[in-house]
């Protein structure tokens, strides 16, 4: 198995991306534990993890909160004795012109976007580095690597994530700990229905205007790109970018 005994934490992992990911993961012999804010999904997918054989553990956790961070720290060390793979996947969308943009609105998507990222790798890599060896997987977007109207926001708080990804893989690389950004275009998930809703286009049309494959992504798309970064497949890939755009970014 591609990650037989490994101990991963995936953030936002109860359902879309985070939930596909973790069922991957354990498929793949590792160990899960599954932090959401919604205590209901992010039990069900732990329990779907355990009827098929698997090991999980689901923590409440609210990923702009260092005090949430700690006690992922503490539980994953008391139940796991360790941790491998760090997939900072949470995260929240908004489409909305630079004007109108309220304060409030800002640092509510910072807080989880990018604080959220931060306060995983500040608590978390330093565990991973115990084993002279792990990887980190920080969810950015294509909207951290090309402009769109309505995305200065969004766009901002994904830009963040990508060179905050760059500087913690040269900061970690002597102890082992790889670093990677991915950055997904449109994906199947409430955050597509919600660019659908917001442009007034169907998720159908959005794929063929947006990507030249002609679709959205699907999330077990995104999920075996993550599982790649968490293998050891990837041990000579650190501080990189990889898109999951379906063409978008090439043209």
């Amino acid at each position: 198995m591609r990650l037989d005994n490994k101990v991963a934490i995936i953030t936002g992992g109860g359902t879309g991306i985070g939930k596909e990911t973790a069922l991957l993961f354990a498929k793949e012999g590792a160990k899960i534990v599954i932090t959401d804010i919604n205590q209901e999904s992010g039990q069900l997918a732990v329990n779907e993890i355990k009827e098929n054989g698997g090991e999980a553990l689901f923590i409440r956790h609210d990923v702009s909160k260092e005090e949430d961070w700690k006690l992922v720290a503490e539980e994953t060390i008391k139940r796991f004795g360790k941790v491998d793979v760090l997939f900072n996947n949470a995260g929240i969308y908004m489409i909305k012109p630079l004007a109108e943009i309220e304060l409030e609105e800002w640092n509510r998507l910072m807080s989880i976007n990018v604080t959220g990222v931060f306060l995983g790798m500040k608590h978390i890599m330093p565990l991973i580095a115990i084993n002279k060896k792990g990887s980190v997987i920080n969810a950015s977007s294509i909207a951290g690597l090309t402009g769109a109207p309505g995305h200065v926001l969004y766009g901002a708080s994904k830009g963040a994530v990508r060179m905050m990804t760059k500087d913690a893989a040269m900061e970690y690389a002597a102890a082992g700990v790889r670093v990677n950004s991915i950055h997904p275009g449109y994906i199947d998930t409430g955050m597509a229905d919600y660019a659908s809703q917001v442009t007034g286009n169907s998720k159908d049309q959005l794929g063929k205007d947006l990507f030249p494959l002609g679709r959205l992504g699907a999330v077990k798309d995104v999920a075996n790109m993550v599982l790649f970064l968490a293998s050891d497949e990837s041990a000579f890939s650190t501080g990189a970018e990889f898109v999951i755009d379906g063409g978008a970014t090439a043209r």
